[in-house]
């Protein structure tokens, strides 16, 4: 009797969250770090009290240490592409504090009953963004696990005077946003297999694109950058929302003005929306001003979980032609997305 043919193997089957990347809730991470007693730290100069992207230590007046650590479960299939994605996105956390990449450590969860082979191509996923960040990978750290998982613990530098955070958006400012929304929904229509070829290789390159060129322009010092962060498992909402908060300030977004990938409204609209961008929602609502009658699926899409999403800049408006131009030159599909105002922490979505 003939074999029976097996199935391919699919890796988002085995993850819980496969479109987005898997975080804690926004409001119970904030309830935990609250109950947190921490000691100043005067060579502290990034912690827990800005929600920032990654921790920043000073050690000398001329150097600072930048740490950041990030992993989740498969969001493609393709183990080699789960490790790039996953690689990239850990990088990110180094580029939205302006600073440069050192070294990394892989971070590993992998579960005893799949082939070793698929973890070797993880490994060479995220090998090959560490080539393109232009670092090595040192080490890492691995555990059994009912479920894979990929990361990367990455160590930088930075100035300390020159430490680009979430918290220093001006009133007069205007938004900058490097890449689409739309990525947790691509990816969760992915896994349930209503992606087309075209959409998957879209949300694949855009999700294993380094924010490399984008965070070393920000980094340059060609032009004022009042705060910087990466769009990731919060959303643009989210994100934007810390960024408010820490900086006492308020955001106006023109919906017509932010990029989306293409498909995603029609996706959304469909109910294609993992669970993770219905709670980021949930948790900016009372403090999101939406236009009367928006439909529920545009919102969805603003919250949207990304993985390794763009970066967010907060630039003074008189330098915005002049950033738009410098990220023109690297590469990078910058969009003016909205403004920084003066009021009470929260964001007005006009349009």
């Amino acid at each position: 009797m003939p074999d029976t043919p097996r199935k391919p193997l699919r890796l988002t089957q085995l993850s819980h969250c496969a479109g987005c990347a898997a975080k804690l809730k926004v409001g119970d991470l904030t309830k935990v770090l609250r109950r947190l007693k921490t000691a100043p730290v005067p060579q502290a100069l990034v912690g827990f009290s800005t929600h920032d992207d990654a921790a920043v230590y000073r050690l000398s007046p001329e150097l600072a240490v930048v740490e950041t650590a990030d992993f989740f479960p498969p969001v493609v299939d393709d183990p080699f592409q789960f490790g790039a994605i996953a690689a990239a996105n850990a990088l990110s956390d180094i580029y939205a504090m302006g600073a440069r990449p050192l070294f990394a450590l892989n971070l590993v969860g992998f579960p005893k009953e799949l082939p070793l082979s698929i973890l070797s191509k993880i490994l060479a996923g995220g090998q090959s963004k560490a080539e393109e960040a232009g670092i090595p990978i040192l080490g890492g750290h691995s555990v059994q696990d009912p479920e894979p998982k990929y990361g990367m613990a990455v160590t930088g530098v930075v100035h300390p005077k020159k430490v680009l955070t979430n918290a220093g958006a001006k009133p007069g400012d205007v938004l900058l946003l490097t890449k689409p929304l739309g990525i947790g929904i691509a990816t969760t229509a992915i896994k349930r297999g209503m992606a087309s070829k075209a959409l998957t290789k879209r949300v694949v390159g855009i999700m294993s694109t380094l924010n490399r060129a984008a965070g070393e322009t920000f980094a340059s010092g060609k032009f004022q950058v009042n705060a910087l962060t990466d769009v990731t498992g919060f959303g643009l909402l989210g994100h934007l929302l810390e960024m408010m908060t820490g900086a006492k300030t308020r955001a106006v977004l023109a919906l017509e003005r932010i990029p989306l990938i293409q498909d995603v409204p029609a996706l959304a609209i469909q109910g294609v929306v993992p669970g993770g961008t219905k709670t980021n929602l949930e948790h900016v609502r009372k403090r999101v001003r939406f236009p009367k009658g928006l439909p529920e699926d545009i919102q969805w899409v603003l919250a949207d979980a990304q993985t390794n999403g763009g970066l967010l800049a907060s630039v003074p408006a008189r330098e915005a032609l002049k950033a738009l131009k410098a990220l023109e030159k690297a590469g990078v599909d910058a969009a003016l997305i909205g403004e920084v105002t003066e009021g009470r922490p929260g964001i007005d979505v006009v349009g």
